[in-house]
């Protein structure tokens, strides 16, 4: 038999803990990421909604046109980062 004591024996993981570790060796925080970039996203679409709002109510147009368009480019960077996460 085996003389190791039992708490310095190796456990035997099962496939599906192993398959989970490795893919998280491979890209760890993987859905923290997810995370942020649908947040960010998520907030951009809520600002840019607002801006959008503004613009047609015709507050400030000159500055709320520069702004609106800074939002949809976060939403469209979150997009971007999201789908190459899922592509990899």
């Amino acid at each position: 038999m085996n003389n190791l004591p039992k708490n310095s024996q190796k456990k035997q993981l099962n496939n599906e803990e192993y398959a989970y570790l490795k893919a998280e060796a491979e890209k760890p925080y993987k859905g923290l990421r997810k995370f942020i970039y649908f947040g960010f996203g998520a907030s951009g679409a809520i600002g840019a909604f607002i801006f959008f709002i503004q613009i047609i109510a015709g507050k400030n147009v000159s500055d709320n046109i520069p702004n609106l368009l800074i939002q949809i480019a976060v939403i469209a960077l979150m997009v971007f980062l999201f789908r190459w996460e899922n592509k990899k």
